[in-house]
């Protein structure tokens, strides 16, 4: 196989939205927006323009409702001072020639009270609290996870409709698309994974009740934008968040072939364990690759080799980086050029202000 450096720095089409370059800057919880309000401000537009030289821009994770909030000062768009936060960040992009896609969001289980409306218990599929599991909450302690309470029944149409909203309120605040987040443990994926659906009703049990919630969501999403504005994120294998399936290959062989049907923009993938190894339990990304016809974008680990060996092999059409980004905000241009990147400070990734959030340095 030839590899074709130049590669990653061509155009992509995706399904009418033309991507400047391959890269992708993945999405990356930060945690700097408004205390109380959960609001993007000026700092946040800052950080994200100053990356718009990435190809599309996936945003962090933005809660879809108040109940969907699983960290402290994670956005959300359900407001209408989150919609005018978002609309600071989509024009600051859009004048260096970027593109966005908002990323939704419930965590489900992956919560505290103390983060939710009234002190509730977070909700999830089934009552099964995940094993050694804390987050982050607005007195800047960490604090362990709980049993969740079982959504019931009747509920469910409510969690799928508020996707709905915050897809409308997304476009409002001039996103150019949507990925529903089914990765990492959240919400999505506690409906798929049989290590936290226990239900017994139509959404539980077998392969096909586990993935009705995900695809009901992708229908409400892409019945308000296209299916040709809708991405999806998934993780097959990972084990964060205390996250498992027995065989996951009998729920994400399916569940890719119905997200083929249903014709979405794109995959976004996390291969292995996520910020982990990328070989976990054999299973077979490059097939799993092969049953869907849409832009298939990879994750986890990749290196500049990685990637144009990755496109210029045929599977991979996009890659995504998620802290190469956060250290290197001119990324693309650096691989272009082949130069140096800036180390990351992992001391100053969650919460703060400008330090370690604006200050990386570019390349003169």
């Amino acid at each position: 196989m030839t590899l074709d450096p130049n590669i990653l720095f061509t155009p992509f089409n995706l399904r009418g939205l033309e991507l400047k370059n391959r890269m992708v800057m993945a999405p990356l919880t930060r945690d700097r927006a408004i205390p109380g309000a959960d609001a993007p401000q000026a700092l946040n537009a800052e950080y994200y323009a100053q990356r718009a030289g990435a190809g599309l821009i996936i945003s962090e994770a933005t809660q879809s409702s108040p109940t969907a909030k699983g960290y402290a000062w994670t956005p959300g768009i359900y407001s209408q001072e989150q919609v005018a936060g978002w609309k600071l960040v989509t024009d600051a992009i859009h004048a260096q020639g970027g593109k966005i896609f908002a990323q939704l969001w419930h965590v489900g289980r992956i919560s505290h009270p103390s983060l939710q409306p009234n002190n509730a218990a977070p909700v999830a599929p089934s009552a099964i609290a995940p094993k050694g599991q804390s987050t982050f909450i607005e007195t800047g302690a960490f604090a362990p996870i709980g049993t969740p309470r079982a959504l019931e029944l009747s509920e469910i149409a409510g969690v799928i409709d508020d996707y709905r909203k915050a897809t409308q309120n997304a476009m409002r605040a001039g996103f150019d698309g949507v990925e529903i987040h089914a990765a990492n443990g959240y919400l999505i994926q506690q409906f798929l994974s049989d290590g936290s659906n226990h239900r017994t009703d139509h959404y539980g049990g077998s392969i096909n009740n586990r993935l009705r919630f995900a695809l009901e969501v992708i229908e409400a999403v892409s019945a308000e934008i296209g299916a040709d504005r809708t991405g999806i994120r998934l993780s097959p294998v990972t084990p964060v968040n205390d996250i498992f399936d027995s065989a996951p290959a009998t729920v994400y062989f399916p569940l890719v072939k119905a997200i083929d049907q249903l014709k979405l923009a794109y995959i976004h993938v996390i291969e292995g364990e996520t910020r982990g190894a990328r070989d976990v339990g054999g299973f077979d990304f490059h097939a799993l690759r092969k049953e869907f016809n849409g832009a298939w974008m990879v994750n986890n680990g990749y290196t500049r080799e990685l990637a144009i060996e990755a496109i210029s092999s045929g599977y991979a059409s996009l890659v995504a980086f998620g802290r190469l980004y956060i250290a290197n905000p001119d990324l693309a241009q650096r691989f272009k050029i082949n130069a140096p990147l800036n180390a990351l400070d992992t001391t100053t990734l969650y919460g703060g202000a400008a330090k370690g959030y604006t200050d990386y340095p570019a390349l003169d």
